[in-house]
């Protein structure tokens, strides 16, 4: 793997895609639909998906594993080496209601786990990233600057500022939530509330709602370079509790309950 040859193009497919949805985002045709599991899918989302798919194509071998891609086998996907994890548009909803709070995902997997992550935000221009053992950055304007590794957090301390999906906020949330002493709730769309924690805006995620693996690759890759973990709540899951933190391309390509502190 030759990692920052590979971030480059990531980044450069994140931009490319942050566009497109712009144009889209921008215009009076969203040209929404449901999918099969009635989700949303919008112009935006197929036109990242094809500006991030021909960059990637163009500049390296790796095989992609995207959301709107074509559903692949995990007979033919279980012996990938490496391979690319894509959500063209993370937050097809927040976009629908026009809030501004949604991403385009890339990451870079090997062996189950992120070890390259980009999460770029079309409406700011912020782009996140980073690579495995590299340390993470943000790019908020022309220069990247690093984001400083976290202390452990303690989950008994008051104060606590937990992210809380405006969405998916459900019994064991709530419940999780009233543990803790004074908390303070924070939210936000997409992968961005993975990004709270990575700028050091929240301290503590639960998600106890489902999402999706390319929902979380890229900023588990971001999240992981900072000192935070991204830990399976899972109770019977072989892969997960084997390890304790989230495995990607598993046959199931749907996530555990987790914690991100």
């Amino acid at each position: 793997m030759q990692a920052p040859t590979l971030l480059i193009t990531a980044i450069t497919a994140a931009e490319k895609a942050c566009a497109e949805i712009l144009a889209v985002y921008h215009s009076n045709d969203f040209q929404a639909e449901a999918k099969g599991d009635n989700s949303p899918l919008t112009l935006a989302d197929r036109k990242a998906h094809q500006a991030i798919t021909a960059i990637l194509q163009a500049s390296s071998a790796y095989p992609i594993l995207s959301e709107e891609g074509k559903t692949i086998p995990y007979v033919e996907r279980k012996d990938w080496g490496y391979f690319w994890m894509v959500d063209p548009l993370d937050g097809t909803k927040e976009f629908i209601k026009r809030n501004d709070e949604f991403t385009v995902n890339i990451a870079l997997i090997h062996q189950g786990r992120p070890v390259l992550g980009v999460v770029a935000v079309p409406v700011t221009g912020d782009v996140f990233y980073a690579t495995e053992g590299e340390g993470a950055f943000l790019k908020r304007g022309p220069f990247p600057a690093p984001l400083p590794r976290k202390p452990p957090t303690d989950l008994t301390q008051p104060g606590l500022r937990v992210v809380a999906s405006r969405s998916h906020m459900n019994p064991e949330t709530e419940a999780f939530i009233g543990r803790l002493t004074a908390p303070e709730l924070v939210s936000a769309g997409s992968s961005l509330k993975f990004m709270l924690l990575a700028e050091g805006k929240a301290d503590v995620y639960p998600r106890y709602a489902p999402t999706m693996e390319w929902d979380t690759a890229a900023a588990d890759a971001i999240v992981r370079e900072v000192g935070l973990t991204v830990r399976s709540q899972a109770q019977g899951d072989r892969d997960e509790t084997a390890t304790g933190v989230l495995m990607y391309n598993k046959e199931s390509l749907l996530n555990p309950s987790f914690l991100v502190s």
